[in-house]
Protein backbone atom coordinates (compact mmCIF):
# COMPACT_ATOMS: atom_id res chain seq x y z
CA UNK A 1 0.00 0.00 0.00
CA UNK A 2 1.18 2.93 -0.81
CA UNK A 3 1.84 6.22 1.37
CA UNK A 4 -0.83 8.15 -0.28
CA UNK A 5 -3.79 5.20 -0.11
CA UNK A 6 -2.66 4.93 4.11
CA UNK A 7 -3.29 8.80 4.56
CA UNK A 8 -5.94 8.75 2.24
CA UNK A 9 -7.20 5.90 4.42
CA UNK A 10 -6.25 7.39 8.07
CA UNK A 11 -7.88 10.71 7.27
CA UNK A 12 -11.56 9.16 5.42
CA UNK A 13 -11.36 6.85 9.14
CA UNK A 14 -10.67 10.08 11.47
CA UNK A 15 -13.73 11.94 9.27
CA UNK A 16 -16.27 8.70 9.59
CA UNK A 17 -15.04 8.51 13.75
CA UNK A 18 -15.95 12.17 14.13
CA UNK A 19 -19.35 12.16 12.26
CA UNK A 20 -20.22 9.35 14.64
CA UNK A 21 -19.03 10.97 17.42
CA UNK A 22 -19.87 14.48 17.06
CA UNK A 23 -23.24 13.57 17.65
CA UNK A 24 -23.52 11.49 20.63
CA UNK A 25 -20.95 14.22 22.12
CA UNK A 26 -23.13 16.74 21.65
CA UNK A 27 -26.06 14.99 23.34
CA UNK A 28 -24.27 13.67 26.41
CA UNK A 29 -23.00 17.41 26.75
CA UNK A 30 -26.40 18.98 26.82
CA UNK A 31 -27.22 18.58 30.27
CA UNK A 32 -28.07 22.77 30.96
CA UNK A 33 -28.21 21.90 34.89
CA UNK A 34 -25.71 21.24 36.89
CA UNK A 35 -25.37 18.97 39.96
CA UNK A 36 -25.18 20.04 43.09
CA UNK A 37 -21.58 18.42 45.11
CA UNK A 38 -21.40 20.22 48.22
CA UNK A 39 -23.58 19.65 51.14
CA UNK A 40 -26.68 22.06 52.23
CA UNK A 41 -25.66 21.16 56.01
CA UNK A 42 -29.59 20.09 56.84
CA UNK A 43 -29.26 17.02 58.15
CA UNK A 44 -32.61 15.51 57.22
CA UNK A 45 -33.12 11.61 58.08
CA UNK A 46 -34.32 9.75 55.01
CA UNK A 47 -37.72 9.26 56.23
CA UNK A 48 -37.74 12.94 56.14
CA UNK A 49 -36.92 13.48 52.92
CA UNK A 50 -39.41 11.02 51.38
CA UNK A 51 -41.95 12.69 53.17
CA UNK A 52 -40.77 15.83 51.80
CA UNK A 53 -40.83 14.83 48.41
CA UNK A 54 -43.85 13.02 47.98
CA UNK A 55 -45.59 16.33 49.20
CA UNK A 56 -44.31 18.36 46.65
CA UNK A 57 -44.77 15.84 43.67
CA UNK A 58 -48.56 15.56 44.98
CA UNK A 59 -48.47 19.79 44.52
CA UNK A 60 -46.72 19.57 41.31
CA UNK A 61 -49.13 16.72 40.03
CA UNK A 62 -52.04 19.07 41.76
CA UNK A 63 -50.86 21.86 39.40
CA UNK A 64 -50.61 19.87 36.36
CA UNK A 65 -54.11 18.59 36.34
CA UNK A 66 -55.58 22.01 37.10
CA UNK A 67 -53.23 23.64 34.36
CA UNK A 68 -54.62 20.76 31.96
CA UNK A 69 -57.97 21.52 32.73
CA UNK A 70 -57.71 25.07 31.39
CA UNK A 71 -55.56 24.51 28.27
CA UNK A 72 -57.49 23.84 25.01
CA UNK A 73 -55.87 20.09 23.23
CA UNK A 74 -54.25 20.29 20.06
CA UNK A 75 -50.29 20.60 19.86
CA UNK A 76 -48.34 23.56 19.17
CA UNK A 77 -51.44 25.28 17.22
CA UNK A 78 -53.24 24.78 20.65
CA UNK A 79 -50.37 27.19 22.33
CA UNK A 80 -47.91 24.30 23.50
CA UNK A 81 -44.39 25.34 22.97
CA UNK A 82 -42.25 22.99 20.72
CA UNK A 83 -39.36 21.24 21.89
CA UNK A 84 -36.32 23.48 22.83
CA UNK A 85 -34.35 22.37 20.58
CA UNK A 86 -31.00 24.57 20.06
CA UNK A 87 -30.55 22.65 16.69
CA UNK A 88 -26.74 22.92 16.46
CA UNK A 89 -26.80 18.93 16.87
CA UNK A 90 -28.77 18.79 13.16
CA UNK A 91 -26.90 21.13 11.43
CA UNK A 92 -23.48 19.93 12.86
CA UNK A 93 -24.74 16.11 11.31
CA UNK A 94 -26.11 17.45 8.00
CA UNK A 95 -22.65 19.18 7.79
CA UNK A 96 -20.36 16.51 8.33
CA UNK A 97 -23.11 14.42 5.71
CA UNK A 98 -22.37 16.93 3.11
CA UNK A 99 -18.90 16.50 3.73
CA UNK A 100 -18.63 12.87 4.08
CA UNK A 101 -20.69 13.04 0.65
CA UNK A 102 -18.76 15.18 -1.06
CA UNK A 103 -15.29 13.46 -0.22
CA UNK A 104 -16.93 10.25 -1.56
CA UNK A 105 -18.21 11.93 -4.98
CA UNK A 106 -14.39 13.00 -5.01
CA UNK A 107 -13.26 9.79 -4.74
CA UNK A 108 -15.41 8.20 -7.07
CA UNK A 109 -14.88 10.74 -10.04
CA UNK A 110 -10.65 10.75 -9.45
CA UNK A 111 -10.90 7.33 -10.18
CA UNK A 112 -13.17 7.38 -13.47
CA UNK A 113 -10.47 9.98 -14.19
CA UNK A 114 -7.58 7.59 -13.71
CA UNK A 115 -9.40 4.85 -14.86
CA UNK A 116 -9.35 7.08 -18.61
CA UNK A 117 -5.88 7.64 -18.48
CA UNK A 118 -5.20 4.02 -18.03
CA UNK A 119 -7.22 3.06 -20.99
Amino acid sequence: MSRQLTLRFAVLTAVATGALLVPVGAAVADDPTPTPTAATGEDKTAAEKKAEDAKKAKELEARKAAAAKDLPKGGVAAGEAPAGNSGTTALVGSATGALLLAGAGTVVLRRRAAGRHNG
